[in-house]
């Protein structure tokens, strides 16, 4: 669902320009036109960045809410359906929000819906894709491997940007039906050709996601919360999730409103975050893996990125200090979403529960996503007072993603139980 923005500048947006065209060179009445009649109903209103923020606001909730269920679900049912499934419906529900604009649905409760729907099913998503790829490969170079593998988070936001911005001027509603297309048409691939992994123990070998046994959820819940790092892993990803989330939501209409840009060009040119995020997750994974230290690295990228959340006003400094905004704000989001939640779900306080990594993956994640739910709608309440204020929020979650992470730091620099280069395992005990 990474392409809701990209039609934001559509649903509301400026038509004063085009009623003047239209009206040039005639000698008709005065225009009564308003400056948004030609935006989409209900989003015609002054409150229409309220009502984007919490349509944004409501997908993320739901997928917040739905991640601390979706791991302990997903590894008790086979990951290869339970995949498909997600995919299946995340591209229906993507199709729905698309058929808005065809069928010409003006009711926000629709809208809410197909967005709370959406975000419960692609909980289904991120908890088993990390246990197949950490279950796949082992400890050594898993941050470069994670690093590399997770780049598909940001090449995912470039082509749903391109994608939304290829058709948001002509009819906006393709910008959600093409990619509810695609992600329906990977479900299938998914189903047809993903393999799961034996998982071997001393009591032999079975498929990863195929063990039914009951379980006492509180009891395992307290177990993986009781591992270190865990509480203030999931603490900081709540931070950079928001500050990462609100880029990646309101970034494009910021650019169309500072920038003066159409749509199309604003979403092309807010791909620029993502392209940073890229090297940003790979660069976190190498450093991770040559020093041993997780909590370390995250801590010195998140500090190097309070500098470049800020506003700028050229277009071009600001342009080039999204590429490494993206970088060093998505670095430590990949880290702690990939090789730290593979390094934790695999402690040896869990004496190899086949289980543990999709739950503590779920509970990272959960935590990091009400951050993501949170950034979009206070972006919406604060840019009505301006986009300053809007800046001084990234900046201010940007340094208590830091401070989170202090007590880690500390532990990593002065512990003696250091772990040795290219290890890749967190080092909290």
């Amino acid at each position: 669902m990474e392409i809701i923005l990209g039609p934001q500048s559509e649903l509301h947006k400026n038509c004063s320009a085009l009623h003047e065209l239209s009206t040039a060179g005639s000698r008709q009445l005065p225009n009564l036109h308003t400056e948004t009649d030609c935006s989409w109903k209900p989003f015609d209103k002054s409150n229409y960045k309220q009502l984007l923020g919490a349509m944004d606001y409501s997908f993320l909730c739901a997928y917040a809410v739905g991640m601390y269920l979706s791991g302990i679900i997903g590894e008790r049912l086979p990951i290869r359906l339970y995949l498909t499934f997600g995919m299946l419906m995340s591209g229906l529900f993507t199709c729905l929000f698309g058929l808005g604009r065809i069928y010409n649905i003006h009711n926000l409760s629709f809208y809410i819906f197909v967005q709370v729907a959406n975000g419960l099913v692609q909980t289904t998503g991120w908890p088993s894709v990390v246990t197949c790829i950490g279950n796949w490969f082992g400890k050594g170079r898993r941050g470069l491997i994670m690093g590399i593998w997770n780049s598909h988070t940001s090449v995912g936001n470039i082509l749903g940007s391109l994608i939304a911005g290829y058709w948001v001027s002509s009819n906006w509603g393709l910008s959600f039906i093409v990619p509810g297309l695609v992600i329906a048409a990977m479900g299938v691939v998914c189903f047809l050709f993903l393999i799961e992994r034996e998982y071997c123990s001393v009591t032999g070998c079975r498929k990863i996601g195929r063990d039914f046994l009951p379980v006492d959820l509180r009891e395992y819940a307290s177990l993986s919360f009781s591992i270190q790092g865990v509480i203030e892993f999931s603490l900081c990803l709540l931070f950079a999730k928001l500050v990462s989330y609100t880029f990646l939501f309101w970034l494009p209409l910021y650019i169309t409103k500072a920038a003066h840009l159409d749509a199309k060009k604003a979403g092309e040119l807010s791909t620029l975050f993502d392209v940073g995020g890229i090297v940003g997750g790979i660069l976190a994974g190498v450093i991770s893996d040559k020093l041993g230290k997780r909590a370390t690295t995250c801590a010195v990228m998140l500090l190097l990125a309070a500098p470049t959340v800020s506003q700028s006003l050229s277009l071009g400094l600001a342009l080039c200090m999204l590429l490494v905004c993206g970088g060093l704000v998505n670095g430590p989001y990949a880290l702690i979403t990939t090789a730290v939640s593979a390094d934790l779900g695999t402690h040896k306080s869990l004496k190899g529960n086949s289980r543990a990594l999709s739950t503590v993956t779920a509970i990272i994640d959960g935590t990091g996503s009400v951050g993501a739910a949170i950034g979009p709608l206070l972006a919406g309440v604060l840019s009505s007072r301006g986009w300053n204020q809007v800046f001084y929020m990234l900046m201010a979650a940007d340094f208590l993603a830091l401070m989170l992470l202090l007590r880690l730091v500390t532990k990593e620099l002065t512990s003696a139980n250091v772990v040795k280069p290219r290890s890749g395992s967190t080092t909290v005990e």
